[in-house]
């Protein structure tokens, strides 16, 4: 009887030490294994990674520049570290690295935000906070920015191509990769503003969306395949950052200026010229910096345990008061994109 008792007592004192094991908090304040959330650990030790698509990217070295305004702003350590391209793989092996590192939040703009469901569970699963921006389909995220509504973005590059376009002639749509998420839904957003909306241009059957690979050589040399193959080519509607300097160049090395115009974004002073000289009617844009000071924020409020509602305030231009997309808890909305033009390209400073 006594050897029994005491097996008894070992078991549940094995029990008892098994579940307070359970609730243990792993490094970023989650339980080990379980979701990511608020951090039980001092601010001042916490770290915020964010992950573009691309380190070299003017694009992504202007969102650095957001990241650290943020570090800058809030003593915390935010700093960003990407690939050297635009590489899916690459990216995910940043991630992994980070994950091995301890960071307590990871803001991460996805080359392909399938390629990356594994590792970033497996980030959610370790209880690190996990936020992303222009991924709004991705499922392992707790949060996912977006500048504005994807579909409206695309209507408004639309019209800016339909103008440029007077309105008729045929166009196609260029996206850095047809795996983009948030590339291929303004390229949607387009062609539903132009069916709506300007019924004498028709999108380019034979290819009606081609890709840019995130590079603007490789959008000069598509833009000029298609302008050669196809003369009645009149517009092409770019989305990544490098398309319109691309195409822009195709035009002009071809003589076509004032005969095929392209829209879509792009920095400043990568279509300073192109603006200048008319070969490029206009680009658009929104801040890639706002973007990685908004991404920290966001991360730093969900490890402080704050309520993410509508009417979030991120504390930047443009992210004061996000919203929840249609149907959705995980997808928040912001305001504001801009038209670049010849008259105010050099009002940017970037």
């Amino acid at each position: 009887m006594k050897r029994c008792l005491t097996v008894l007592v070992m078991m549940v004192l094995a029990a008892t030490v098994i579940f307070a094991g359970g609730g243990r908090q792993s490094s970023s304040g989650a339980a080990a294994g379980g979701p990511a959330g608020k951090s039980s650990k001092p601010e001042k030790e916490w770290r915020i990674a964010v992950v573009p698509k691309d380190s070299t990217n003017p694009w992504f070295v202007r969102m650095e520049t957001g990241v650290k305004k943020y570090a800058a702003d809030t003593g915390l350590n935010a700093f960003q570290k990407g690939p050297a391209k635009t590489d899916a793989a690459m990216q995910a092996q940043v991630i992994e690295d980070l994950i091995a590192q301890g960071v307590d939040a990871l803001c991460v703009v996805p080359v392909d935000p399938g390629a990356l469901e594994p590792v970033l569970g497996k980030a959610l699963s370790r209880g690190i906070v996990v936020v992303t921006h222009e991924a709004s389909f991705q499922e392992n995220t707790m949060y996912d920015i977006e500048a504005f509504d994807n579909s409206q973005y695309g209507a408004f590059i639309m019209d800016n191509l339909a103008k440029a376009m007077g309105e008729e002639g045929v166009y196609t749509t260029m996206v850095a990769h047809v795996t983009n998420a948030s590339h291929n839904e303004w390229a949607d957003g387009g062609v539903a503003r132009q069916k709506a909306a300007y019924p004498k241009m028709t999108l380019l059957a034979a290819e009606p969306r081609v890709e840019s690979q995130d590079v603007t050589e490789r959008a000069y040399e598509v833009a000029k395949e298609l302008l050669k193959k196809y003369p009645n080519l009149k517009g092409i509607m770019g989305t990544s950052s490098h398309d319109s300097p691309g195409v822009a160049r195709a035009i002009e090395e071809l003589g076509l200026k004032g005969k095929v115009f392209t829209s879509g974004t792009g920095m400043p002073a990568e279509n300073r010229q192109f603006l200048k000289d008319g070969t490029l009617a206009s680009a658009t844009l929104w801040d890639p910096a706002g973007s990685g000071y908004a991404l920290c924020a966001l991360a730093v409020k969900i490890l402080r345990g704050e309520t993410i509602q509508d009417g979030l305030n991120l504390g930047n231009e443009g992210y004061e008061n996000l919203r929840f997309a249609s149907g959705s808890k995980k997808v928040l909305l912001g305001a504001g994109w801009v038209v670049i033009t010849a008259d105010n390209v050099d009002s940017f400073g970037f």
